[in-house]
C-alpha cells in the first residue's frame, strides 16, 4: 500500500483527566508513562518497573464504542502504553480522581485511613486499580477486588490494610471493621476471646468515611464521543526519531502494508513487544497498529463454537467465554472453561486489560498459558493476505518448534475459531508459576482426550506443554501411539514414561528447573488423568467407580480469597488528654498526599532548567582488567553531553573505611558484572540510554571469577577480621551428650533483593558559586551523602546540601551503594555545570546494587534423649560481594543474634564474610538475623526429629526460662518471651488445629496442611553509642505554628507521625499546629543514619529534648497567664525576646562488644514475639497456600499502634517472600539473570495468609526508649520463617507416610520447586529416580 491518503504526520488527539491534549510530534517510541511525567508534570503515575510487572504506573483508560454506545473503563500500565496507541481516548490518572486542592476522591481516603500506605510510592497505582474497577462496579466482590489488585506490588505494608479499605467499598462486606459497635465479628471465635476491656481491635472509623458517589465522576469527554460517531476513521501515521507507527482501519489496508513490510510487527497492547525493545535491544524502524480495524474485533457465536477477532484485548474475551459458559450446556463448553481458568491467573488485569489473543499467538512465547490449551482445543486461526484468506488449526504453528513457517509473513492473522466441545471430550489447562497470580508459569499444559462414544478407549488425544522448549511442543508421538487404549493405570503408566521420553528439555534453561519442569510434565497429565476418571464417574458411575476419596481434593486449585484479620492493641488510658496523640492509631502525616498523587519523591521534583539525564555504563565482566573505553560512538548519538568516566572525578573516587575500597567509577579492572565504568549525560533519558549502548569496553580476564561461597572457601577469599564467639566448654559437652547431629547439618539460605519501589535516584543541582550544590537523593543517610559527595568533588562538607522529603522504600538498600550513585551524579554536574538527575531503572538498580547476603550455616548439635540442647558447634559464611561494604558486621550480628529464643550452654560459633565477584551485599531489613535465625530454627526442627518430641516442644524446653545471660554474657528478662508464646498458642489454638490438620492429612493424600509456631528474641541496638546519636530542631513562629526537622529519614515507617506525635505531646497542642518539611544536612548536621530500626527510638529523644527546653523558656509565660492560649503565649514570648527555636539533642544509647573476650553489652534492650502460621501444599506441583498466621508482638507501649502493626505486617510478608519465594539467579559468568518484577517475584495479594492476627502484648514497659515504646521496623521478618517451618511439617508428613527415610534437608528460599521435589513419588523417581543434593545451588 502507499501511504499517500496519510503521508503527512497525524495529529494526536486524546484527552488526560478531562483536559484535550494535542500532540502535534507524536514520537511512537514515547510511553504514556513519560509523557506524563515530562511533559505533563502528572508526577502521581510512577516508574516502578517499566515492564508491565508492579502496577505503580496504572492508569484508567477510557474509550468509546459507537456501534454499541458503550463507553469501556479499564486499567492499565502507562509504562507499556505507547501515546500513539491512544488517538480518541481519555486517560484519568491519580490526579484527576481527587487531589487536597479539589475533594478527596473516597478511594483515596480510604486508603489513607485505614493505614494502606507506608513509603506510598506504590499507592497511586493501588489507587488507580481500585477506582477503575469501582467505575465499573460500584459494589464489588472480594473476588473482583482481589483480582483488581493481582497486579499491583507493594513492599511495605504486608496488603491487610489495603485489602482492609477495600472491602469497606465491597458489597459481601463482613469486614470486623464495619460493625457499628466495633465489635470484631470473629469475636464469637472461642480462641479468640477474652480480649479485655483495655484493648482494642479497632484501628479506624469507617463512619467518618465519605460515601462513594458515582454521579461525581468525570464524564467521558464529549467531543471524543462527537469524534468517533462522525468523524469517517482514517489511517494514522506517527513520525518519531526512529520510528514509525502506521494505524489502519480496514484490513484491506492492512494486507497492503504487510506485504509492502513484512518484517514489521503488529502492536495491540505492546505487552509483547514493548518488553524486548526495552530490555531485549530489540528495534523495528516501522510498527503497524491494527487495532481500529472492525474484522480484528469481531466477535461471533456460531453453532459450533465461538470466533474471537485478534486484536480483541484478553480481558474482553474473558468476558465472552464467561458469558458462553453461563449461556451455554457444560458439555459444549469445556475448552471454554479451561482458558477461562487460564486467563483468571494471567498477568494482572492491567496486562489482561491490552494484551491481545493474536499477540499472544503469533508472538509463540514458550512461557504463554493459551498456547497450549488453545492447540489442545483444536481452534482454527483465519489468516489473511493479499492472495486471499485462508483457515489452519492453531496446533500447526508449533508442529516444529520456533523455525516455523506455517504463517508467511505477509499474512495478518485476523480472528480465532474456539470450538464447543463435544459429548465423551474432556479438556483440562494447567500451569505452574512462581507465583499463583501474575507471573509467567514455569510450565503450562493443555490436554485434551476424545472417546469412542460411551466407551473409556481413547478415540484422540492432545497434549502441548509451554516452557519445555523455546516454544509451545505437542507430545505428538504420544498422543498417536496411545490412540485405542483405555483410559487405566496401565495407560498412565505407559503415557508418563512416552511423554517424558518425547518432550526433551534443553539442559541450558536459564532458571535452572529442567528436572522440575519434567515433573510438572508428568505431574499434570496424572492430573489431568484424575479429572477425567472423575468425570467419567459423574457421567456413568456404574462403570466407572472415580478416583479414591483422598485424591479428590487435588482436583482443586488454590484460589486467592480476600483475607481476614484482627489486630489487637492496647487503649490508652482514660486519663489521657484527649488532644494528646500518643499511643493512638493515627494516620500517616503523608497518607493522603500518597493517595492523591501529591506525595514528592526525587524524580517528581520539577525539571531544572537544562539539566541533563544520566545512563550509567557498567561492566559486563565479573573479573577483568579495562584495555580500552571507546566514547566516540557515544558522543555521535544525538542529544548527548558527555561522558564521565572516573578520570573526570575532581578527588576522591575510592573509599577505603577499610582495607578493600568502596569505588565510584572502575579505573584499570573491573571486580563484578554491573560495577560502574562510566556515565552517559543527554538531553532526556532515552537518548542517555541510547547512546550507553554504544560505549565500547575491551576487557581482558583475570582470574580467578569467584562466584559462590564454595569457590571462596576454595580460594580462601575473605574480608576481614573473621569473628568467633565461644560460651563454656562445648568439646566437653560433646562427649558427655546422648545424640549429636552432625554430617547432614547444613543449610544454604538464598539472597534477597530489596526491591523498593522506588529504584535509587539522585538530583544533583550546582548553585553557581562557592562550589556550593544541592543534592536531592533518595537515601537512608544524608550525613554520608554529604561526605561522599564532598570528598569526590574536593570540596568541605559545608558546600554541600543534601535534601531528603521521603524515600520511596530502602530496608537497608540506600546507604553505601546511594552515596556512590550519588557521587556519580554529583562528578557529572561538576563536570557540566549542569543539574543531573540519575533515576536507575529497575533493572540497572538490581544488577547494580546489591542486597541480602546468600548465607550457608553448617552446625553440629549435641542434646540430650528428653530434647535439652546441650552444645552447638556452627559455622557461618556469608557472600559478601567484590566490597566489604557492611558485610563484616552483617557477621558479626548474625553471630550475636544466633540463640533467638534459645538458652545454649555450650556454643562456638564462626563467621566469615566471604569475598566474591558479585556486587557487594549490604544491609538489609534483619541484618544477618533471618538468616542465623532460620540456622537455629531448622536444628531445633531436627532435635524433634531425631527425639521424636514435637518442635514446639523441643522449642519451649530450650527456651530462656528467667533472669539469664546470653552467650555474649549481656543479661536477659525473658517473661516477655513466654508471655508472647503462651498467648499466642492460645489465641492460634495451636493444639487445637494441630489434631484437626493431622485428620485433614490422613483424608488426603495429594494435599497436605503444615503448622509451625516459632518464638523470637530480637535485641535492638547499633553497637557503638555514637551510631546512635540524634538532633532535632524546632522552631516556633509567632502565629503559633511549629516547624519541626530531626535527623531522621521517612522510609515508610511512620517517623515524621511520630515525631509529630511526640512534639505534639511535649508542646501539649494539637499535631495540626506542628508541620515537618525535609530532612536536610543544613538543619541537622552529622546525623546517623535511619537504619536499624532505632530512627523512632533516638529521633523521639532528641524532639523531646528541644521541645522541652522550649516549654521551660515559655513555662514563667504560661504561669503569668494559665487561662491564656498557645497563640497568647507565643506572641507574648515574642514580645519579651524569648528564643523560640531550640536544638534537641540524644548521647545514643551505651553499647560496646569486646570480640578477643566473647563478651558485651552491644544491645540496648529485646523485642520479643512468637507467631504460627498454618500452610496447605499441593504435593504433585509443589505449590502452596499460606492459611493462617497469627501473631503476638511485644513492643512495649507503642506511639502508634497503626503504623506499628502495619510494620510487622509488612516485615512479615517480607519474610515470606525471603524464606519461600524470593530467588536470585545468576549466570555461570556472575551476571544477575533476575532484573525485575518479570523474573524475581516478591509477595504478592495472593501470597498473603488467608487468616492473618497481629496481637501487641499488653503492659509490657521499655525503660530504654522514648514513652516505653521498642524500635519494631525489622523484627517482624523473622516471623515469617514460621511459614517455611509449616511447609516443613506438611512435607514431614508425607515423606512419612510415603516411608521415606527422616531426615531431608530443606533450603531457603523454599520454593514450589523444593517442596514437589522432597514430596518423592513415582513421578520423581521416573524423572531421576532419586532428587540429587546438586539441585539447589545458591550463589
Amino acid at each position: 500500500m502507499s501511504l499517500q491518503g496519510a503521508v503527512g504526520a497525524a495529529e494526536l488527539v486524546f484527552y488526560v483527566n478531562g483536559r484535550k491534549i494535542i500532540e502535534k510530534n507524536a514520537d511512537p517510541e514515547q510511553m504514556l508513562l513519560f509523557y506524563l511525567r515530562k511533559r505533563l508534570r502528572l508526577t502521581g503515575t510512577k516508574y516502578g518497573c517499566g515492564g508491565g510487572g508492579c502496577g505503580a504506573c496504572t492508569v484508567m483508560i477510557s474509550t468509546y464504542e459507537p456501534a454499541s454506545k458503550k463507553i469501556r473503563h479499564y486499567s492499565a500500565n502507562a509504562c507499556l502504553l505507547p501515546i500513539c496507541s491512544l488517538y480518541g481516548m481519555a486517560v484519568t490518572t491519580v490526579e484527576g480522581v481527587g487531589s487536597t486542592r479539589t475533594r478527596i476522591h473516597p478511594v483515596q481516603e480510604r486508603l489513607a485511613k485505614c493505614h494502606g500506605s507506608q513509603c506510598g510510592f506504590c499507592t497511586p497505582g493501588m489507587v488507580m486499580s481500585i477506582y477503575t474497577l469501582l467505575r465499573n462496579h460500584p459494589e464489588p466482590t472480594y473476588e473482583q477486588m482481589t483480582a483488581a489488585l493481582a497486579g499491583n506490588l507493594c513492599r511495605c505494608t504486608g496488603y491487610r490494610p489495603i485489602l482492609d479499605a477495600c472491602k469497606t467499598f465491597c458489597k459481601d462486606s463482613v469486614c470486623c471493621q464495619s460493625k457499628a459497635n466495633g465489635r470484631c465479628c470473629l469475636d464469637q471465635e472461642e480462641d479468640l476471646s477474652g480480649r479485655e476491656e483495655k484493648e482494642s481491635a479497632r484501628l479506624f472509623s469507617p463512619d467518618e468515611f465519605e460515601p462513594l458517589d458515582p454521579t461525581q465522576e468525570f464524564i467521558f469527554p464529549p467531543e471524543l464521543m462527537r469524534m468517533a460517531e462522525n468523524q469517517p476513521k482514517r489511517t494514522l501515521v506517527f513520525h518519531g526519531e526512529r520510528m514509525m507507527w502506521i494505524s489502519p482501519v480496514t484490513l484491506d489496508e492492512l494486507q497492503d502494508l504487510k506485504a509492502a513490510h513484512p518484517k514489521a510487527p503488529l502492536v495491540v497492547g505492546n505487552t509483547g513487544v514493548g518488553p524486548d525493545m526495552k530490555f531485549r535491544g530489540v528495534f523495528h524502524p516501522i510498527i503497524i497498529a491494527p487495532a481500529r480495524i472492525p474484522d480484528l474485533n469481531v466477535v461471533k457465536c456460531m453453532s459450533d463454537g465461538l470466533t474471537i477477532g485478534a486484536a480483541c484485548s484478553l480481558s474482553v474475551m474473558k468476558d465472552i467465554l464467561r458469558n458462553a459458559v453461563l449461556e451455554l450446556p457444560e458439555e459444549k463448553t469445556k475448552i471454554f472453561y479451561a482458558v477461562l481458568q487460564q486467563l483468571r491467573t494471567l498477568g494482572g488485569e492491567q496486562i489482561r486489560n491490552v494484551a491481545s489473543l493474536g499477540g499472544n499467538i503469533i508472538s509463540r512465547k514458550s512461557t504463554s498459558d493459551l498456547n497450549p490449551i488453545l492447540a489442545a482445543g483444536n481452534c482454527m486461526l483465519n489468516l489473511a493476505s493479499q492472495g486471499g484468506k485462508r483457515w489452519i488449526p492453531l496446533s500447526d504453528i508449533f508442529a516444529n518448534g520456533v523455525g516455523n513457517n506455517t504463517i508467511r509473513p505477509e499474512e495478518v492473522l485476523v480472528s480465532v475459531h474456539i470450538p464447543h466441545s463435544r459429548k465423551g471430550e474432556y479438556i483440562s489447562a494447567f500451569r505452574q508459576a512462581p507465583r499463583r497470580e501474575n507471573a509467567l508459569p514455569i510450565i503450562s499444559a493443555g490436554m485434551r482426550v476424545l472417546f469412542e462414544e460411551g466407551t473409556d478407549k481413547i478415540k484422540d488425544l492432545s497434549i502441548f506443554y509451554g516452557g519445555a522448549a523455546s516454544t509451545t511442543i505437542c507430545a505428538k508421538q504420544t498422543c498417536q501411539t496411545l490412540i485405542g487404549r483405555y483410559w487405566n493405570e496401565e495407560m498412565l503408566d505407559e503415557a508418563s514414561r512416552l511423554i517424558l521420553n518425547e518432550i526433551v528439555l534443553p539442559d541450558s534453561a536459564w532458571d535452572g528447573k529442567v528436572e522440575y519442569k519434567k515433573i510438572l510434565i508428568v505431574s499434570f497429565f496424572y492430573k489431568f488423568f484424575l479429572e477425567v476418571l472423575q468425570s467419567l464417574k459423574t457421567m456413568d458411575p456404574c462403570h466407572y467407580p472415580g478416583i479414591p476419596m483422598e485424591y479428590e481434593s487435588v482436583l482443586e486449585n488454590f484460589q486467592t480469597k480476600m483475607p481476614q484479620s484482627i489486630q489487637i492493641y492496647q487503649n490508652v488510658e482514660l486519663s489521657q488528654s484527649p488532644q494528646d496523640p500518643v499511643g493512638r492509631p493515627i494516620m500517616h502525616q503523608s497518607g493522603i498526599k500518597h493517595a492523591t498523587g501529591e506525595a514528592v519523591y526525587i524524580d517528581d521534583i520539577p525539571a531544572v532548567d537544562g539539566e541533563l539525564f544520566l545512563a550509567v555504563v557498567t561492566s559486563s565482566r565479573a573479573h577483568a582488567k579495562i584495555v580500552s573505553v571507546d566514547t566516540s560512538e557515544a558522543l555521535k548519538e544525538p542529544g548527548v553531553f558527555d561522558v564521565i568516566t572516573a578520570n573526570d572525578v575532581p578527588a576522591t573516587n575510592e573509599f577505603h573505611y577499610s582495607d578493600d575500597p568502596e569505588i565510584i567509577f572502575a579505573r584499570n579492572k573491573v571486580i563484578c558484572v554491573g560495577q560502574i565504568v562510566c556515565a552517559v549525560a543527554a538531553d532526556s533519558y532515552a537518548h542517555a540510554k541510547q547512546a550507553a549502548a554504544k560505549v565500547k569496553i575491551e576487557y581482558e580476564a583475570l582470574e580467578p571469577v569467584i562466584l559462590t561461597i564454595e569457590d571462596a572457601i576454595k580460594h580462601n577469599s575473605f574480608f576481614e577480621p573473621k569473628r568467633k564467639l565461644e560460651h563454656g566448654d562445648v568439646d566437653k559437652a560433646f562427649e558427655t551428650v546422648d545424640h549429636i547431629l552432625e554430617g547432614t547439618g547444613e543449610i544454604h539460605i538464598g539472597g534477597q533483593e530489596h526491591f523498593y519501589m522506588e529504584t535509587q535516584s539522585v538530583l544533583a543541582i550546582p548553585k553557581g558559586e562557592d562550589k556550593e550544590m544541592d543534592v536531592f537523593v533518595s537515601t537512608q543517610h544524608p550525613a554520608f551523602i554529604q561526605e561522599m559527595v564532598a570528598a569526590s568533588l574536593g570540596v568541605p562538607a559545608n558546600r554541600i546540601m543534601c535534601h531528603v522529603k521521603r524515600v520511596g522504600g530502602a530496608f537497608g538498600g540506600k546507604l553505601l551503594k546511594a552515596g556512590l550513585l550519588a557521587s556519580v551524579a554529583s562528578v557529572a554536574a561538576n563536570k557540566t555545570n549542569r543539574a543531573v538527575r540519575l533515576i536507575l531503572s529497575r533493572g540497572d538498580d538490581m544488577l547494580i546494587t546489591g542486597g541480602r547476603h546468600p548465607f550457608i550455616g553448617k552446625y553440629k548439635v549435641g542434646f540430650m534423649n528428653d530434647g535439652r540442647i546441650r552444645a552447638v558447634d556452627a559455622k557461618y559464611y556469608i557472600n559478601g560481594g567484590c566490597t566489604p561494604d557492611e558485610s563484616v558486621l552483617v557477621a558479626e550480628v548474625s553471630i550475636l543474634k544466633m540463640d533467638n529464643a534459645y538458652k545454649i550452654p555450650n556454643l562456638r560459633c564462626w563467621a566469615s564474610a566471604c569475598k566474591t565477584n558479585l556486587p557487594s551485599n549490604t544491609a538489609f531489613r534483619g541484618f544477618g538475623f533471618p538468616q542465623s535465625g532460620l540456622v537455629t530454627e531448622t536444628w531445633i526442627t531436627e532435635v524433634a526429629e531425631k527425639t521424636g518430641l514435637s518442635p514446639e516442644k523441643v522449642r519451649e524446653i530450650n527456651m530462656y526460662k528467667e533472669d539469664e545471660q546470653t552467650h555474649f554474657k549481656q543479661k536477659l528478662d525473658p517473661q516477655n518471651l513466654i508471655r508472647c508464646w503462651n498467648e499466642c498458642m492460645e489465641k492460634s489454638a495451636y493444639y487445637g488445629r494441630k489434631t484437626a490438620i493431622e485428620e485433614f492429612n490422613k483424608q488426603n493424600y495429594w494435599k497436605k496442611k503444615g503448622i509451625a509456631i516459632v518464638p523470637m528474641k530480637f535485641p535492638f541496638g547499633l553497637g557503638s553509642r555514637y551510631l546512635s546519636q540524634a538532633a532535632a530542631l524546632v522552631h516556633i513562629y509567632t502565629d503559633g505554628s511549629v516547624l519541626l526537622t530531626h535527623g531522621g529519614i521517612e522510609l515508610g515507617q511512620g517517623i515524621h507521625t511520630k515525631m509529630i506525635q511526640v512534639a505534639s505531646r511535649e508542646l501539649n497542642i494539637p499535631m495540626s499546629y506542628i508541620h515537618f518539611c525535609e530532612t536536610s544536612t543544613t538543619t541537622v548536621p552529622n546525623a546517623c543514619a535511619s537504619v536499624g530500626s532505632a530512627g523512632t527510638d533516638v529521633n523521639g529523644m532528641a524532639v523531646k529534648d528541644a521541645c522541652q527546653t522550649l516549654l521551660k523558656r515559655l513555662q514563667p509565660i504560661i504561669n503569668e497567664n494559665p487561662k491564656g492560649n498557645w497563640n497568647d503565649w507565643i506572641k507574648k514570648a515574642f514580645e519579651q525576646s524569648v528564643s523560640l527555636s531550640a536544638t534537641g539533642y540524644f548521647r545514643g544509647y551505651d553499647a560496646n562488644m569486646d570480640w578477643e573476650k566473647g563478651e558485651g553489652q552491644p544491645f540496648t534492650y529485646f523485642l520479643y514475639g512468637t507467631a504460627c502460621s498454618e500452610v496447605e501444599i499441593n504435593c504433585l506441583t509443589g505449590d502452596h497456600k499460606n492459611l493462617r498466621t497469627d501473631i503476638v508482638m511485644d513492643i512495649g507501649c507503642s506511639i502508634n499502634p497503626a503504623v506499628d502493626i502495619g510494620q510487622i505486617e509488612g516485615a512479615f510478608v517480607q519474610g515470606i517472600g525471603l524464606y519461600t519465594m524470593e530467588e536470585l539467579k545468576y549466570s555461570p559468568e556472575g551476571v544477575l539473570r533476575t532484573r525485575g518484577p518479570d523474573q524475581y517475584k516478591i509477595p504478592a495479594v495472593c501470597d498473603i495468609p488467608e487468616q492473618f492476627n497481629v496481637s501487641l502484648l499488653s503492659s509490657s514497659q521499655n525503660p530504654y526508649a522514648i514513652y516505653s515504646s521498642k524500635g519494631l521496623g525489622e523484627a517482624g521478618l523473622f516471623l515469617g520463617s514460621s511459614v517455611f517451618f509449616a511447609l516443613r511439617d506438611a512435607i514431614t508428613c508425607v515423606r512419612n507416610e510415603r516411608g521415606l527415610k527422616k531426615t531431608f534437608a530443606l533450603n531457603s528460599p523454599l520454593t514450589a520447586e523444593q517442596i514437589r521435589a522432597a514430596c518423592t513419588d513415582d513421578f520423581t523417581k521416573m524423572v531421576i529416580g532419586r532428587w540429587g543434593s546438586d539441585l539447589f545451588n545458591y550463589v
